[in-house]
């Protein structure tokens, strides 16, 4: 029998050798069934499944629909339960400290809201580049826990120490802070947070961190250990391709306690009962090892080598064009699959809206649009695994076209 994940030989290649070889990324490319009526950027909402875990995804749907609930209650079980080995051991941390979830805003809302570590008058912060359903969660401790919301804007354009230092300044300006929420890549400017460091200054002022990995875990090669954090919220379903509406959430092995449980769930020392999922796509669970197979396969230095490649080749090409305000860093240390840009004077998130609907309809490029930085809203393009060069070419010439169809102010 094939191996329904293969791929050509590396032959000792580093990821930087591998990232522009286009035949070997061909060969990634050829796993997936993918539309052709528009070139695709905007690969961050959720990663396209490849056909090997698109046909067990589906084989299994078929073997849940036959089998209803002698299946779900006598031989689902232990399938999931395998599933969570092999997730735990792909994070590399151990079994007890991972519990799933249908997304990361699942976990990192029952990470913050649970926290209970927090009286009144203690102080939260986040920042502009977080996510809406976190930033909510945490506005809706004041109400919960009595505490005081904070909020910074992150520098832009950023750079690794500026970044840094907004978040030492904050810390200072607000010492009764106690919870900080950092997000690992934003969805907004796809900036990578050099999350280790800023968390380790937390630590040292007695502050706890909730990380919102969403975007980070899959095509970020830090480990999860390393980066200092006990908690945190992950998608499986982005850049790891696992079916849509999974996630996980990590709590280092003797903090459970520190979070309520689960609207009522029994108190026992045991991340299950810190997040309540209630009926699972049973289907989605049993894939799981195949999408974590392959992500593996791949590699996700490699990914991330790739990622970067596509990323840097339209932002390269863009760079000298002053009609263009590019949102993202040359420092690959903040660099992600992410990036956005803005036509120059555009902030508002109509005027982007409206740019995004005509490159689309002129050019066929499908971007995004997102608002929330404190500069303005943005267009955010982030290519996948699968994506080409020619694409990103393709990008920057609809790019080029709007901005020099402009009419000057």
């Amino acid at each position: 029998m094939s191996d329904p994940v293969a791929l050509p030989a590396i032959d000792g290649r580093s990821p930087a050798q591998l990232a522009g070889d286009e035949a070997w990324w061909g060969q990634v490319r050829a796993l997936y069934d993918l539309t052709d009526e528009v070139v695709m950027l905007d690969n961050g909402y959720w990663g396209a499944m490849a056909r090997p875990v698109l046909h067990a995804y589906q084989q299994a749907t078929a073997t849940v629909n036959a089998g209803n609930a002698w299946f779900g209650r006598l031989a689902f079980p232990p399938l999931f339960d395998q599933a969570r080995v092999q997730l735990a051991e792909a994070l590399g941390v151990e079994t007890d400290e991972i519990a799933l979830t249908r997304g990361a805003t699942e976990a990192m809302q029952a990470l913050i809201g649970g926290y209970n570590a927090l009286a009144p008058g203690d102080g939260v912060l986040y920042a502009d580049t977080d996510y809406d359903s976190m930033i909510m969660a945490m506005q809706w401790l004041r109400v919960r826990r009595g505490v005081e919301v904070q909020h910074i804007a992150l520098p832009e354009p950023f750079d690794h120490d500026s970044v840094i230092e907004a978040y030492r300044q904050a810390l200072a300006r607000y010492p009764r802070t106690r919870l900080l929420l950092l997000t690992q890549v934003n969805h907004r400017n796809g900036m990578l947070l050099p999350v280790a460091e800023i968390a380790a200054m937390a630590r040292a002022a007695g502050v706890e961190v909730m990380l919102d990995a969403a975007h980070g875990i899959g095509q970020v090669e830090t480990p999860l250990r390393a980066l200092g954090v006990d908690f945190v919220g992950i998608n499986l379903h982005k850049w790891i391709g696992a079916p849509v509406g999974m996630g996980a959430m990590y709590v280092r092995r003797g903090r459970v306690r520190d979070l309520d449980p689960y609207m009522g769930e029994a108190d026992h020392d045991d991340i299950g009962t810190r997040i309540h999922t209630g009926t699972v796509n049973f289907a989605a669970y049993l894939a799981l090892p195949v999408a974590l197979e392959l992500h593996q396969r791949i590699g996700v230095a490699n990914k991330r080598a790739r990622l970067l490649y596509l990323r840097n080749r339209w932002l390269e090409a863009l760079a000298g064009d002053d009609r263009v305000q590019l949102l993202a860093s040359p420092d690959p240390r903040l660099s992600s699959a992410i990036a956005s840009f803005r036509l120059r004077g555009q902030a508002s998130m109509a005027a982007n809206t409206a740019t995004a609907e005509r490159m689309v309809r002129q050019s066929g490029v499908f971007v995004v649009p997102r608002d929330g930085l404190a500069s303005g809203a943005c267009l955010r393009a982030t290519p996948g695994i699968f994506s080409t060069p020619a694409q990103m070419d393709a990008l920057v010439a609809a790019v080029r076209a709007l901005s020099a169809s402009r009419t000057p102010s």
